[in-house]
């Protein structure tokens, strides 16, 4: 006889955790299935660990750039120690027992449907009235010829590694291969990156790109653009990868320690039985769902899983559209203005629509750029020979903001007055009469906002 419950979570990263938390504080009665650790991919391979260790360096260098303080050094051992210490050293004990304590039924097994409410894990069979499925993503890592050979890594090797390598080869350049890039590097690895577009970070405007591009070969980091793996081998302890050129042409060859793919994620549905439950999946294995995350009758999939948008934030925000679909406050999950940040030196941060983006959709926009430094007080007052960019993008017919790019220091902090001007539509008019704090990077928005042709 199978147990029941009214809402099953099947995977406990930020997204199932957010639901879970809402419908346990609402009184209702929840299991959780977790195949790994409570927390996810974010808490102890990705997000969590990633910014711990891009902080020191950021940190040095703020004390480079900054007048009249000197000394600071990296310490790889003391920050390993702190890496640690942040991704709990892998242990989610106190996160089970917490949720046991809080009502919850925790099961640290893989499951899978059996049908529409019906789950199987750990040889016990379950049942539920809702399910909230929110399994994730797993790497991608692209067929190359003697790819076992080599030393390969994804991110989970890198950001829980006690020692650093001396050489790494980073295959891609989006988000994940910009950040590793900037922080091995920053830690005296010798970085060669490769890429095969014309561009880094080409999800969003070209000028984001190139600033991105300049800042990296600052760092020291040897980017390889229009190139990709064409091979690899093992020679004496060395990984080679071979490269060719986007015309088909020899790229000649990188030799690392190890090789680490950025290569993007996939939705993590094979194998799971979601069909037997009415799911319906995409080309790119993704959950399709619908405006309010629901995948079939009484299912929902959040995160990862549904391929809308890859990120931490995207997952809790769905996590709570699904939670209060199931409690009875149905509500329309959008997705115009939420920021995208790549915690680069200086940050990378977006949100809203590229410029080619609005011309795909027949909009008349205007767009404006500022150099922060040539137009404001606060980046001098952050740093000697200030860095800072941003980009304004606006509809010029309904006079409202639809884009913005920053690439400066704590540009993730900032661009949320872009985010919130563009989901709340708020008029041009009303963000051209806001007073921002002097000096603060903030300002930058009116000075931009002033720059548009409409």
């Amino acid at each position: 006889m199978s147990e029941h419950y009214d809402v099953a979570v099947i995977g406990m990263g930020p997204g199932g955790e957010v639901a879970a938390g809402r419908l346990l504080k609402a009184g209702k009665k929840v299991v959780i299935f977790e195949r790994e650790l409570i927390g996810g991919e974010c808490a102890y391979w990705a997000c969590v660990p990633s910014k711990t260790v891009l902080r020191p360096p950021e940190a040095r260098m703020e004390v480079q750039k900054s007048a009249g303080v000197s000394g600071a050094e990296l310490d790889w051992e003391d920050t390993a120690k702190y890496r640690d210490y942040m991704i709990r050293n892998l242990d989610d004990k106190a996160q089970v027992n917490g949720y046991a304590k809080r009502g919850a039924e925790v099961v640290k097994e893989e499951a899978r449907l059996t049908g529409p409410g019906r789950i199987h894990a750990g040889g016990r069979d379950i049942t539920a009235e809702h399910l909230i499925i929110a399994t994730g993503s797993d790497p991608v890592i692209p067929p190359l010829e003697g790819i076992e050979q080599i030393t390969a890594w994804t991110n989970r090797e890198t950001y829980t590694a006690s020692t650093l390598p001396e050489r790494a080869v980073i295959i891609g350049g989006s988000a994940v291969g910009v950040e590793t890039a900037t922080f091995l590097a920053r830690f005296g690895v010798k970085v060669t990156l490769v890429h095969r577009g014309q561009r880094l970070i080409d999800r969003e405007d070209p000028r984001v790109g190139e600033l991105t591009l300049t800042y990296l070969q600052e760092t020291g980091v040897d980017v390889r653009l229009g190139a990709s793996a064409a091979r690899a081998r093992r020679q004496g302890a060395d990984s080679i990868i071979e490269l060719k050129e986007a015309d088909g042409g020899d790229g000649g060859e990188v030799a690392a320690d190890v090789v680490i793919f950025g290569t993007g994620r996939k939705p993590r549905t094979k194998g799971l039985g979601f069909e037997r439950a009415g799911i319906r999946l995409g080309d790119r294995g993704e959950v399709l769902v619908d405006e309010h995350c629901r995948a079939a009758e009484n299912t929902w999939a959040i995160g990862d899983v549904t391929g809308i948008m890859p990120f931490t934030h995207v997952a809790k925000y769905q996590g709570r559209i699904a939670a209060d679909a199931i409690l009875g406050r149905s509500r329309t999950a959008t997705y115009e203005g939420i920021p995208r940040v790549v915690f680069a030196d200086p940050e990378i941060a977006a949100a809203g629509l590229t410029v080619q983006q609005a011309q795909q959709r027949g909009l008349r926009v205007a767009a404006a750029e500022l150099d922060l430094a040539n137009t404001i007080t606060r980046p001098w007052t952050y740093e000697k020979d200030p860095r800072g960019h941003l980009g304004l993008l606006a509809d010029a017919d309904r006079n409202v903001l639809i884009g913005a790019w920053a690439v400066g220091p704590i540009a993730g902090e900032w661009i949320h007055q872009a985010s919130l001007a563009i989901r709340a539509r708020i008029p041009l008019e009303t963000l051209l009469d806001q007073v921002a704090q002097y000096p603060t990077y903030h300002e930058a928005y009116h000075a931009a906002l002033e720059k548009l042709e409409l």
